[in-house]
């Protein structure tokens, strides 16, 4: 299998050996080679869409050539390509599937197209055992709790690969507001791990003075509590729209931003940010009878949110499975996309080449652009 994924700022194409069934399936990493653009796009605080897209062009045959080469093997090897088709930015996406496309037809394999979170999920599911990752004996239902810059979402999947939406974000996705609140600090681009950084000192300063990781005092006496947005809610949609406007408004407020200060309001946002992520997260537990929660998406990787996830399922939810993503595979990566696509090429899920479009806004649980069978 050779996958290609250019979703957003990443650009990455890796070669796996797959075999096996949804019962159990093994998938060796043969090949994995990535180009980030985070540098490119860090004066501009964000990933400008039209750079990204250029940047896909100029590095995908690059990249295909290095995953290759790690691989040992030629065009002749590779039985079946997969591709993002979505979500994510169009330009970048359909760097990604015109690359793809062209490769299937020159080469005369099938084409599978790939919805980016499915990845995710199915990455978070995988057991990793340096290069080789296995999945197998996954418990149903599977609440899968998805976090990125783009996404914050429960989806849950009662039959292997059917999705149903379960609760989304009404505004911002969390991956973004930190990354907004990072640049109302004045920290660089891309801002999840600047603040995670800046919270999990402001909690070794608080534990080594004997006052616990948590609360809302701070040293120099200024109180800072940040609002947790939907946390009552009767149900399991979030919003952290208003979360990200009471750092601006309490920043307007401060006579002084120092750097004591910064690390403050980090931990608390980051906290909040926890909170209520974990909030919704127990009530779709509670409501769908879920027995493995999976997390997934870029901002999966933060310390905090995996501590507060683990803790707390292991206390409220023992009986539940918890499955989080291994470091390499928290952010946008091709090995996930492999995974997805062998499944789907298990079921002679191949896409149509005339039809096979970008789709930015594509919907894991009610995908309405499904490859054709």
């Amino acid at each position: 299998m050779l996958a290609i994924e250019t979703s957003c700022d990443e650009t990455a194409v890796a070669i796996l050996d797959c075999a096996g069934d949804e019962k159990r399936a093994t998938f060796e990493i043969r090949g994995d080679a990535l180009l980030s653009q985070a540098k490119i796009h860090q004066e501009y605080g964000g990933v400008v869409p039209m750079l990204a897209k250029r940047e896909h062009q100029k590095n995908l045959p690059h990249i295909l050539k290095t995953a290759l080469t790690q691989a040992e093997i030629s065009e002749e090897g590779v039985e079946v390509i997969a591709v993002t088709a979505g979500p994510g930015l169009e330009p970048a996406l359909w760097v990604g599937i015109n690359f793809a496309k062209a490769l299937a037809l020159a080469w005369g394999k099938p084409l599978v197209a790939v919805n980016h979170m499915e990845g995710h999920i199915l990455a978070a599911l995988a057991r990793c055992e340096g290069k080789l990752l296995e999945i197998q004996g996954v418990r149903l239902p599977v609440v899968a709790l998805l976090i990125s810059g783009g996404h914050t979402e429960l989806v849950l999947m009662r039959e292997w690969l059917k999705y149903e939406l379960v609760g989304q974000t009404r505004d911002d996705a969390v991956g973004e507001a930190f990354d907004k609140v990072a640049r109302m600090l004045g920290l660089p681009y891309p801002g999840g791990p600047e603040i995670s950084k800046l919270a999990e000192r402001h909690r070794s300063a608080r534990s080594r003075l004997g006052t616990g990781s948590e609360g809302s005092g701070e040293q120099s006496g200024v109180a800072i509590k940040l609002p947790r947005p939907m946390l009552d809610s009767n149900t399991c949609d979030f919003s952290f729209a208003g979360l990200k406007t009471a750092v601006l408004y309490l920043l307007k407020e401060l006579p002084e931003l120092t750097e004591e200060k910064k690390r403050h309001i980090a931990h608390e946002f980051e906290n909040a940010a926890a909170d209520v992520l974990w909030a919704k997260t127990k009530r779709a537990l509670a409501q769908t009878g879920a027995k493995t929660l999976v997390i997934g998406g870029g901002v999966s990787a933060n310390t905090h949110i995996r501590r507060v996830f683990t803790e707390n399922s292991a206390r409220e939810f023992p009986e539940v499975l918890l499955s989080i993503p291994h470091a390499s595979l928290t952010g946008d990566n091709a090995v996930m996309i492999g995974i997805a696509g062998y499944y789907h090429a298990l079921n002679k899920e191949f896409a149509d080449f005339e039809t096979l479009a970008a789709n930015g806004n594509l919907s894991l649980a009610q995908s309405s652009t499904k490859p054709r069978r």
